[in-house]
């Protein structure tokens, strides 16, 4: 399985590294420019998508300013329909508690469908070590799997694997014969994945909102994974972030209205399940047990922060993926956790520290092209920029970088030696070539030409030429 491997020294090799895979970035580019024109055609079918925006944005910033109420108010309801419902401070314990889940009832075999929660706590692993099958069921996560990689994308999990390199997984994976051909490629997956589901005794989700006013769960896909994980086996386990909650089941058609147009560019999505407490005995189907672990783990640290706790806004779109030109270039791999893109790059910091992902918010053009795709108005741009200044402040970032940018404020802030400067690094252009002296800079660009005159006496000139 993969290791958490974002430390700020190594982000530049990994970059480079990725930046080499000639048939990873295309296929990433491929994917990202496809969504967002997906998504062009979506959107522009509502007129009044900016005021939906606003009004999503103001619907996220009630519920994650009250926080607390809202969490209150939902394990209420949940715990009112037989719902076990516990909240984990941290990934150890969510790990623990869906362990103590699957040992009480007797569970040998695990069936999961897509959830980037249970990515970031690590359970799938957690899991495998402690003796239990777990088997993912999304198509692209069942990819992963086979693969032992991890999610390059939130949305598109394998987005960055062909289908010829998908046929060769299968077949040495599978023992099935190869073929490229996409709709055998998802019956191999099925055939193989219809097993496991029957012989499943816990199936465990994600929750893509949780409805405060009914203690409700929804899960959107386009699959049906989700909603077998949900129905087939006899015990359900929601794992889901805290910060997930929307009001109330008259504000989920605003939601899917901006979720399926941002993450996929549809309408709708095939599926969408509501889902709350177990059967009652006389139903063949459905759980006999259902249990939400709401998930912290750092969440809070966000939420004291009256600038980063915009990011829990978030519905997990990717949108801000799509419309990045450095994942566009790069891909989620350099990122080197689980969250990656502008989002990722705000966040990570405050789950894994500055020195372990301190470099993260760097890793940006601040184009401002993921602000302006949000669904919710997350100013991502800014948050980045905030996160850059935060970094800065714990000691983040190399030594020669400050002294160059100290060196720089006191050169700039006196005139006379500025200018001096300047006609100095003109000299030497001009007579000497363009010098390729900065390090990380040069290399990659070229440096700005130092015109003989300096403004002042550009301006002087230029005045005394004006007719009285």
């Amino acid at each position: 399985m993969w290791k958490i491997s974002t430390h700020t020294r190594g982000l530049k090799r990994r970059i480079r590294a990725y930046l080499r895979a000639g048939r990873y970035r295309e296929n990433i580019y491929r994917a990202t420019t496809h969504a967002l024109a997906q998504r062009r055609r979506a959107v522009a079918e509502i007129p009044h998508w900016e005021a939906l925006r606003e009004q999503a944005h103001q619907i996220k910033r009630e519920v994650i300013d009250n926080l607390e109420y809202h969490l209150e108010r939902f394990l209420h309801h949940a715990r009112q329909q037989g719902i076990t419902a516990v909240v984990a401070q941290t990934a150890a314990a969510a790990n623990a508690e869906v362990e103590a889940i699957a040992r009480r009832h007797g569970v040998q075999t695990v069936v999961k469908s897509k959830s980037m929660v249970t990515e970031e706590i690590g359970l799938n692993p957690y899991l495998q070590q402690r003796g239990f099958d777990i088997v993912e069921t999304d198509l692209g996560e069942f990819i992963i799997q086979l693969a032992e990689e991890r999610p390059v994308h939130l949305v598109g999990p394998a987005l960055h694997k062909s289908r010829q390199e998908i046929g060769h997984l299968f077949h040495q994976q599978l023992g099935t014969p190869y073929t490229d051909d996409p709709t055998l490629l998802a019956r191999i997956a099925r055939r193989a994945l219809r097993e496991k589901f029957l012989a499943a005794d816990m199936g465990i989700t994600g929750a893509n909102f949780g409805i405060v006013d009914s203690g409700r769960v929804v899960v959107i896909e386009n699959e049906g994974n989700a909603r077998l994980c949900m129905t087939l086996p006899r015990i359900h386990v929601v794992i889901m972030g805290m910060e997930r909650f929307i009001p109330s089941e008259t504000d989920l058609p605003l939601f899917l209205t901006l979720l399926c147009r941002s993450a996929t560019g549809q309408r709708l999505t095939a599926y969408v399940s509501v889902t709350g407490g177990p059967l009652p005995s006389p139903f063949p189907e459905g759980p006999e047990q259902v249990y939400y672990i709401i998930v912290d783990n750092g969440r809070t640290r966000l939420l004291r922060d009256p600038w980063l706790k915009q990011a829990l806004y978030c519905i997990r779109c990717a949108a801000c993926y799509n419309a990045c030109p450095v994942y566009q270039t790069v891909g989620g791999y350099p990122y080197g956790w689980v969250y990656q893109g502008p989002i990722g790059a705000v966040i990570t910091p405050e789950f894994l520290g500055p020195r372990m992902a301190g470099g993260l918010p760097f890793l940006s053009t601040l184009c401002g092209a993921c602000t302006d795709v949000c669904p919710v108005k997350i100013p991502l741009h800014r948050l980045l920029v905030y996160q850059r200044h935060r970094m800065l402040q714990r000691g983040s970032g190399a030594w020669w970088e400050k002294k160059f940018f100290s060196f720089f404020e006191k050169l700039a802030s006196h005139p006379h030696r500025w200018n001096k400067t300047l006609q100095i690094l003109g000299t030497l252009q001009r007579h000497a070539g363009i010098p390729r002296w900065l390090p990380g800079w040069s290399p990659s660009r070229k440096l700005p030409r130092v015109h003989p005159q300096n403004f002042f006496q550009w301006w002087k000139r230029h005045q005394s030429s004006e007719p009285s």
